[in-house]
């Protein structure tokens, strides 16, 4: 039975501590070890799942929480780890009384080699404590000095509330919404608003569940600290002291954040791996001459990978021919390794990035390093090497492309790319919402008072979609003449909307002020000679939500959104319209389930 195998446990304190690493993501040190637990070997209760869900069932939680504190801080003391030991303790365990333990009165102390040293983590737990009661119990702690680290943020109601009213020293981020973030735009936004909090709060952000490169760097990039999971480092009992090799080549990786979603969620454009060459590599044990003999025989070879296992550590260019050229270099470095003479700061790339990022990482390097070239790998493991000469070739006629097809007054793009960015929406299945601005009144405006005033309208247009528009997620066009398109995967997409309305009427209020074009309006004459009453140009915006896979082409959205457009305009002033219907397409047609139609 599991309670007999439990209450065992507890009698031989038979429990086995493992250490995982946390990272800093920035500098590459690790600042301390999560202690976790695991039952024997051999029982059914070896995964913590397991060990915990008996001891709740059992009423065994207290004992069971407070051998495995001991445990894991014997652990951590006897193997000498260095940094913070970040040790769970559930709410109930906390404020039962668990630290109260006389296994962890000389732990605990004040002379304690963990002095200083430990961050309590406390998670959702079972059964549920009154919140002020666990604030209490938290602010004691800190009381005694102990940091506090609120663990699996996201996963429980009250998590946030505990992070407002506690003030933790760490805030962990739940697996959650780390995983996949490259390719989630809600996690991703989820992501950067606890970041705003962590900065408010001065608190240090911890990702957990780190699994793979591109989640690594996205989160690196967007000014998360602190990191732990499998790509950096494996859970052990003896654990490593480092993180991951693969994970220390990240440090050497930057992005803007305009390019982290151009390759992280929208993957626009040609990708890197059009430029992939094959090329000899060497390893961490290659020596120096035979690296340099590798050289002399690719005399058109300008970077040779270096890698430990499959991962990227560094490359050799040609300047070792050079080296190897002075006297007695050959005779006193042949025999050592081809690390020695390695540069460290390359440029590496995933194959799918697309070659917009990849050309910013390049020019970044500088001009000195520029005719090196640069890395391309999958998942951190070496595919190949790419040429910036060949990169620039593809940049120049991308900027043609797209320089074709942009609005000459805006410069936001046109149609054609427009098009293009909604085939990408529908072949990736995201969820977005196409929105049709259009100007009311503009023609009267621009007959009456000229071109070159219309031309301001059209440009503060422009400026008043863009500043409202998440530029990480959300895709400006200009179709031409006084049409504009939004599409949006901002969840908020509504409240953006708003906004755009709220400053065209601020802009166009300043600018008629500024300009003496009169407060109330202007009249003109019509096609018939009779005078007529305008207000000035106003904003009418149609807004059609789009769910994955129920459009097939940019063209069955183009109809959509020019029916609500037309809605939105048979409403006085500024106005949005959001279509409320559920469309089923069905080839040429659409079938719809007609809900009432919502003006905001």
């Amino acid at each position: 039975m599991r309670q007999n195998a439990l209450l065992k446990i507890l009698q031989t304190q038979n429990l086995c501590p493992v250490f995982q690493p946390v990272m800093d993501m920035h500098h590459g040190t690790v600042i301390g070890f999560e202690g976790l637990i695991r039952g024997p070997v051999d029982s059914e209760l070896r995964m913590p799942q397991d060990l915990f869900a008996a001891a709740i069932q059992h009423h065994l939680l207290l004992p069971l929480e407070s051998l495995c504190l001991f445990q894991v801080m014997s652990a951590f003391v006897a193997l000498s780890l260095p940094g913070k030991l970040f040790a769970n303790i559930s709410p109930y365990a906390l404020l039962s009384g668990a630290l109260d333990d006389p296994l962890l009165a000389d732990l605990l102390s004040t002379t304690s080699p963990l002095a200083g040293r430990i961050a309590f983590e406390l998670t959702e737990g079972v059964p549920q404590m009154e919140s002020a009661k666990v604030v209490a119990g938290i602010k004691a702690l800190q009381a005694r000095g102990f940091d506090v680290a609120l663990d699996d943020l996201g996963e429980g109601f009250s998590s946030l509330r505990l992070w407002s009213e506690a003030r933790p020293a760490y805030v962990k981020i739940d697996k959650h919404f780390v995983t996949g973030i490259d390719k989630n735009p809600v996690n991703l936004q989820f992501v950067r608003s606890i970041k705003q909090i962590a900065d408010k709060s001065n608190a240090i952000l911890i990702a957990e569940g780190i699994e793979d490169r591109a989640e690594f760097l996205l989160l690196k990039e967007l000014g998360i600290c602190c990191g732990q999971g499998y790509f950096i480092a494996h859970p052990l009992a003896q654990p490593q002291l480092t993180a991951s090799m693969a994970a220390l080549a990240c440090l050497r990786v930057t992005y803007s954040d305009n390019e982290l979603w151009l390759k992280t969620v929208l993957r626009r454009g040609p990708q890197a791996r059009i430029l992939l060459t094959k090329a000899p590599t060497v390893s961490v044990q290659t020596t120096s001459g035979a690296a340099h003999g590798i050289l002399l025989a690719h005399p058109d070879l300008e970077i040779l990978p270096v890698l430990d296992g499959n991962v990227p550590v560094g490359v050799l260019n040609r300047t070792l021919v050079d080296k190897f050229s002075r006297q007695y270099v050959h005779e006193l470095y042949a025999r050592q390794s081809c690390t020695l003479f390695m540069d460290k700061a390359f440029v590496a790339a995933e194959l799918d990035m697309p070659i917009v990022a990849l050309s910013h990482l390049v020019l970044a390097q500088g001009h000195k390093r520029f005719a090196d070239g640069f890395i391309l790998t999958h998942e951190g493991n070496y595919v190949g090497i790419g040429s910036n000469f060949a990169l620039m070739q593809e940049i120049t006629t991308l900027q043609i492309l797209e320089a074709r097809y942009a609005n000459p007054l805006t410069l936001l793009p046109g149609n054609v790319p427009i098009n293009e960015q909604i085939e990408v929406l529908l072949a990736n299945g995201e969820d977005f919402c196409a929105c049709y601005a259009d100007l009311d009144n503009f023609k009267p405006f621009n007959d009456v008072f000229g071109y070159a005033h219309g031309d301001e309208v059209i440009k503060f247009t422009a400026r008043v979609l863009v500043a409202a528009a998440d530029h990480d997620i959300d895709f400006v066009g200009h179709i031409g003449g006084d049409d504009f398109f939004v599409l949006f995967q901002s969840t908020d997409w509504e409240w953006r909307c708003q906004r755009i309305l709220r400053d065209f009427d601020d802009a166009v209020t300043d600018y008629v002020r500024q300009a003496g074009l009169g407060t109330a309006g202007y009249s003109t004459e019509d096609r018939r000679g009779n005078q007529v009453e305008y207000a000035f140009p106003s904003l009418s915006v149609g807004v059609a939500p789009i769910k994955s896979g129920q459009y097939q082409s940019c063209h069955d959205i183009s109809m959509v959104a020019s029916e609500v457009k037309k809605a939105a305009k048979k409403m006085s002033g500024s106005s949005l319209y959001v279509d409320r219907r559920v469309h089923l397409y069905t080839g040429s047609e659409f079938k719809q389930r007609i809900f009432q139609p919502h003006r905001i």
